[in-house]
């Protein structure tokens, strides 16, 4: 579990391709989500699925050549953003924070 996110912490950004690098942080994001035992009580999310559904939206949009507005987007990942308030009361806070440096360096490209 969690390989996709293993890797892309393992490895340097590819400043190259940041609309690549930005689908697979948030699939990234999408595998922390869907840990169990994930807790979304302080989120805005009611649970796993709405939480997955909006992730998922934006990677579409993506696919389809299109960047999201950078606010839809860096709001996920500013602090008290709905992933960290998981990561807090679910465990896994430091992978979110390295996952988040990895977002920062794709943000200052893309926006």
């Amino acid at each position: 579990m969690l390989e996709r996110t293993k890797k892309l912490l393992n490895r340097e950004v590819d400043t190259g391709k940041p609309e690549a690098e930005l689908i697979e942080i948030l699939f990234s994001v999408i595998e922390l989500l869907s840990l169990p035992d994930n807790d979304f009580c302080w989120s805005s999310w009611e649970d796993k699925k709405a939480a997955v559904e909006e992730i998922n939206k934006i990677i579409v949009l993506i696919e389809n050549g299109h960047i999201p507005k950078r606010l839809n987007v860096s709001v996920l990942f500013a602090p008290t953003d709905p992933i960290q308030e998981v990561s807090l009361s679910s465990g896994w806070v430091d992978t979110f924070i390295k996952l988040t440096d990895k977002f920062d360096e794709i943000e200052r490209i893309l926006w």
